[in-house]
C-alpha cells in the first residue's frame, strides 16, 4: 500500500477493517484515508475505482465478488480463491462486468524475470523440456487461519508453491497437469489425497502442455539451513536459465542464464520488487478498467493446485 500511495498511479481514499490494530498499522501508509470497519461500507462509497483484498483466502472470492459486482476492478492477494470452481466463477464474473482483476504474483516483478521471459518467447532457450521448482521456508504462518483448510484451502501448496506454480506458466506461457504425481506431508507423516488437513511439505511432478517436464517440491517449517529456498530451474534444448534467492533471503534474487557450463549475470540485488505488481494493475486500471483475458491464466493455476491436492 505504500508503494501505491508514494506512486502517484492510484489515491488510497479509504481502508477497510474489522480489527482496530490492522487499521491503525495501515493509516500509517495512507494518513489521508478514511477507515472503515467492514467492506460493505466501502462499497458504499461512490468514489472508488478499485479495491485490494488482503485478507485471509477464504474471503477472498465472495469479497472480489461483491467488489466485482459492483463495478470496481480488482486486485488480490494470492491466492485468489481456494479452489477452481471458486476462480472459474470469479472469472466469469469478472468478464460479465467488464473488470480487470489481477493477483499478487509478485515474483513476475523481480528484476531481470522479464528478461528472461522475452528470451523463452524469442527462443533463446531453444524447446523448453524441464523446469524445476522449490519454495521451502524455515518457518510457518503466524496467524491461526493458515492452518484451517476451510479458511486457507491449503498449506505450503497454497501459500508458496502457488508463486512457482505462476511463474512456470507465466514465463513458458504453457499450462496444464498432465501425468500429474504428488506427495503431501503433515509433520513428517503422509497424507491421503484428496487432503483434509494442512499440508507443510509436497513434491510432484508432471508434463505440461507444451511437454516439459515439471518438478516442484514446497515446504513450511523445512530445517533448511537458511531462511528461505525460492528457484525456478528452466532448461531447454539451447540453454538454461534460473532464479535463485541470495543468502536464504525471501526478498533477494539473482537471475542467471546458462549455456553449458557459461553464466551470465542477468539481475542481482538490490531490487525493490515488492510493490511492482499492485502498481501494474494500477497503471492498467488508470489506462483501461476493463477485463484483461492475460487473467485467464489464473484459472489453469488453480486447477493445478486443485490437482495437487487431489480434488
Amino acid at each position: 500500500m505504500r508503494a501505491l500511495a508514494d506512486s502517484g498511479l492510484g489515491e488510497v481514499v479509504a481502508i477497510a477493517d474489522a480489527s482496530a490494530t490492522a487499521l491503525h498499522d495501515a493509516r500509517q501508509d495512507a494518513p489521508a484515508a478514511d477507515l472503515l470497519p467492514d467492506l460493505e461500507a466501502l462499497l458504499a462509497r461512490e468514489d472508488l475505482d478499485g479495491v485490494v483484498i488482503a485478507t485471509p483466502s477464504g474471503a477472498h472470492a465472495a469479497q472480489a465478488a461483491a467488489a466485482l459486482q459492483r463495478g470496481l476492478a480488482v486486485f488480490c492477494q494470492k491466492p485468489l480463491t481456494r479452489t477452481a470452481a471458486e476462480a472459474e466463477q470469479l472469472l466469469a464474473l469478472a468478464q460479465r462486468h467488464d473488470r480487470l482483476l489481477a493477483v499478487d504474483f509478485s515474483y513476475r516483478f523481480a528484476k531481470g524475470m522479464a528478461t528472461l521471459r522475452e528470451q523463452i518467447a524469442q527462443g533463446a532457450l531453444g524447446e523448453v523440456f524441464a523446469i524445476d521448482l522449490l519454495f521451502h521456508n524455515a518457518y510457518g504462518p503466524d496467524k491461526d487461519w493458515f492452518y484451517d483448510i476451510a479458511r486457507s484451502g491449503g498449506g505450503c501448496v497454497i501459500d508458496l508453491g502457488i508463486h512457482l506454480l505462476d511463474l512456470a506458466m507465466w514465463l513458458t506461457g504453457s499450462g496444464g497437469h498432465h501425468d500429474l504425481q504428488a506427495a503431501l506431508y503433515a509433520q513428517g507423516r503422509p497424507l491421503t489425497r484428496p487432503v483434509r488437513q494442512v499440508e507443510d511439505y509436497a513434491s510432484a511432478q508432471w508434463r505440461m502442455d507444451n511437454g516439459a517436464s515439471v518438478r516442484m517440491a514446497c515446504s513450511w517449517r523445512l530445517p533448511a539451513g537458511c531462511d528461505a529456498v525460492i528457484q525456478a530451474h528452466v532448461y531447454g534444448t539451447g540453454g538454461g536459465a534460473a532464479l535463485r534467492n541470495v543468502d536464504g533471503s525471501f526478498f533477494d534474487f539473482a537471475v542467471d542464464r546458462f549455456d553449458g557450463t557459461r553464466c551470465e549475470r542477468l539481475a542481482s540485488p538490490p531490487d525493490a520488487w515488492g510493490g511492482r505488481a499492485l502498481l501494474d494493475w494500477a497503471e492498467r486500471l488508470g489506462a483501461d478498467p476493463g477485463f484483461d483475458p492475460a487473467a485467464l491464466q489464473l484459472l489453469e493455476v488453480a486447477r493445478t493446485v486443485d490437482a495437487l491436492y487431489g480434488r
